[in-house]
């Protein structure tokens, strides 16, 4: 039995949203652009409220935690570990990328077996955030910053079917031209997505330290990546 609150803030969308074992049962989203700094602590006081007022006791906070926007990161982890301090609960940080696969997988029955899944985070001009991961969600490839040409992902659709998504997705379709490539649009990164993720998380007690925990896209990005991603 869990209730966790999502925050989603790692793209133009803002999302909050609020599960019960599972189900949501409250979300708030806005894709009219970048005002998180805006929508998002009313969106979170609506949800807490919610919760409050069905005598749901939360649990827990999850967040996406990365790759995406510096700014919107920021503002999201901000909000989650003041929370989590308020309230004494756990953290809990959910990747953007894997996010980005779970209503691919929930709801694209077309799948086949051996289908290799691409999440895209836009990164400016013909560079993404991706990744590459079976079925089971189990990373083939780790997360990368990507120039994309028509040989980035050569070797895995070579050997089979690869879906594309996510708001770097599009820019992509007219360079990577191999058959085995297919593109799935108006894939986001939504709170309402979490759940499946944070309840794993929970069930293996994987939480963060709400000391100390960043989001990854600043921890093991910024160092290492050209100020051109940022």
């Amino acid at each position: 039995m869990s209730c966790i609150l999502h925050i989603e803030t790692s793209t133009k969308v803002c999302s909050v949203a609020l599960s019960e074992d599972g189900q949501n049962v409250f979300e708030k989203t806005d894709f009219e652009g970048s005002s998180h700094a805006v929508s998002l602590g009313v969106f979170v006081d609506e949800a807490l409220s919610f919760a409050d007022s069905h005598a749901l006791p939360v649990d827990a906070v999850a967040v996406s935690c990365g790759p995406g926007s510096y700014t919107g990161l920021r503002i999201g982890v901000s909000m989650a570990k003041g929370i989590c301090y308020g309230r004494g609960l756990n953290l809990i940080g959910i990747p953007t990328l894997e996010l980005l696969c779970v209503p691919v997988l929930l709801y694209h029955d077309e799948l086949p077996e051996n289908a290799l899944l691409v999440p895209m985070i836009d990164a400016r001009r013909m560079e993404v955030y991706s990744a590459v991961y079976d079925r089971a969600l189990r990373a083939v490839r780790p997360i990368g910053a990507d120039i994309v040409d028509a040989d980035t992902y050569l070797e895995y659709l070579d050997k089979g079917p690869v879906y594309f998504f996510g708001d770097g997705a599009a820019k992509c379709q007219d360079v990577i031209r191999h058959p085995n490539a297919f593109f799935l649009p108006d894939i986001q990164p939504l709170a309402r997505n979490m759940a499946p993720l944070a309840e794993k998380a929970i069930a293996q007690e994987k939480f963060e330290d709400v000391a100390y925990f960043e989001p990854f896209y600043l921890k093991e990005f910024v160092a290492s990546q050209p100020k051109k991603l940022l």
